[in-house]
C-alpha cells in the first residue's frame, strides 16, 4: 500500500462560483479545518484560523466565489493567519504536532505520526495533495508557490514519509 492510499476520502472541491456562501461553508469548513490542523499541529489554533479565514471569505464572497479554488484561498489565509499568530506570541516556527493532538481522518497512526514530523512546507503540500485530494494546480493556487515547487516538495515529502514508515509500510 502506498502512502497516498492511506488517506481517507474527503469531499472534492466543488465549483463554488455557483454556491451561496452558506453551502460553501458547510461543504468546506470541516475539511479545511482538519487540513490546517494536520499542517500546523494544533486543533484549537486550526479551528480559529479556519474560522477567521471563513469570515474573511464571507466578507469578500462576491470575489472569492469566482476563484478556481475558494477553499484553497481559505486554507492559505488560515495558514498565514496562524503563522502570524504564532510569530506574535514568540513561537517563530511551526513544529511537528504532538502525537495524538490532532483529530484527523488519517486511518493509519504511523502515517499520522510521520506526517507530523515533516516540515511545514512539505507537510502543507502533502496534506493538500493527499488529504484533501487537490490537484497540483489547486495546491499551487492555495499556497501561492510555483508548480515545480509543489512537485518537488511533494516528492521530498513522500520520500521522507516512505523513509520514516520503512519498507514494510510500502506493501
Amino acid at each position: 500500500m502506498s502512502v497516498g492510499d492511506r488517506w481517507m476520502d474527503v469531499e472534492a472541491v466543488a465549483d463554488a462560483a455557483a454556491l451561496p456562501f452558506e453551502v460553501f461553508y458547510r461543504t468546506h469548513r470541516a475539511p479545511v479545518a482538519r487540513a490546517l490542523a494536520l499542517t500546523i499541529g494544533d486543533d484549537a489554533l486550526a479551528a480559529e484560523a479556519c474560522d477567521e479565514a471563513m469570515v474573511r471569505a464571507y466578507e469578500r464572497w462576491s470575489r472569492i466565489s469566482g476563484y478556481d479554488n475558494p477553499a484553497g484561498w481559505v486554507y492559505r489565509v488560515g495558514l498565514n493567519w496562524s503563522r502570524s499568530w504564532l510569530r506574535k506570541r514568540g513561537r517563530m516556527r511551526l513544529g511537528p504536532a504532538p502525537e495524538g493532538s490532532v483529530e484527523t481522518d488519517i486511518s493509519d497512526p504511523a502515517l499520522a505520526a510521520a506526517v507530523a514530523h515533516l516540515s511545514i512546507k512539505l507537510r502543507s503540500v502533502v496534506v493538500l495533495r493527499y488529504y484533501l485530494d487537490w490537484t497540483t494546480q489547486q495546491t499551487v493556487t492555495a499556497l501561492g508557490i510555483a508548480e515545480g515547487t509543489v512537485k518537488s516538495r511533494l516528492s521530498r515529502g513522500l520520500d521522507r514519509l516512505a523513509d520514516e514508515l520503512g519498507p514494510e509500510q510500502d506493501q
